[in-house]
Order: C-alpha cells, then sequence, then structure tokens
C-alpha cells in the first residue's frame, strides 16, 4: 500500500460513523435478558464476549450464565434501537440513551447489562 492511499484508509477510518444506541445479549437456553446502551455498538459485541470469555465480565449473573450454558454457542447479541439523531450534543446522546436503556429493561423484562 502507498503513502496515498494508506493516509485516504486511515482519513476514512477517523471519519466513520460509530453506531451509538442500545444492545441485548441474550442467552438463549434460558430466555434471559440483559440491556445495555452504547456508544460504541461495534466495539460492544466484542467487548462484552472477550469479558465473559475470560470469566471477568462485570455482571455475575450473566458470567454464571455464560459458565452453566456454555459460553458463546449459548449467547446472542443484538442491536435493539440505534441513535438517528446525529445532531444531539453529548448530552442530548447520554439522556437519549439512558432513557431507551430504561425501556429496553422495562419492555424485555430484562436486566441491566453492566
Amino acid at each position: 500500500m502507498d503513502k496515498t492511499s494508506r493516509r485516504e484508509a486511515i482519513r476514512q477510518y477517523k471519519e466513520r460513523k460509530v453506531p451509538v444506541g442500545i444492545f441485548a445479549i441474550r442467552c438463549r437456553p434460558t430466555a434471559e435478558a440483559w440491556v445495555g446502551a452504547s456508544r460504541n455498538l461495534d466495539g460492544q459485541r466484542n467487548s462484552s464476549f472477550f469479558s465473559l470469555r475470560l470469566g471477568s465480565h462485570r455482571n455475575r449473573d450473566m458470567q454464571a450464565a455464560w459458565k452453566a450454558h456454555g459460553g458463546e454457542e449459548a449467547f446472542e447479541f443484538s442491536i435493539l434501537e440505534l441513535l438517528e439523531d446525529e445532531d444531539l450534543g453529548p448530552l442530548g446522546r447520554d439522556s437519549w440513551l439512558k432513557e431507551r436503556e430504561r425501556h429496553w429493561l422495562a419492555q424485555l423484562g430484562a436486566r441491566s447489562a453492566v
């Protein structure tokens, strides 16, 4: 890759839009669900599953279910809602995330993923 192509690839990476929204992690055998908000949904699945594989996830109930039901094969990560309003500032975005997380926790009868 020449310098120009490399610079262009770096520029595109920096300018990409990171999806912000609400996610759920579900245990298929028990139908348990955990809901959370994330400023980076792309990285959230990797982060959550990585800490679960290591046995160090901060949500002890989710970690116990992971261990009891065989790990990644029994779990699914899904995006419940994306933030569409790109004009919200940091405070507006955080407020929206908290509100929508509460909505989905109640809607699904889920627990917090944190």
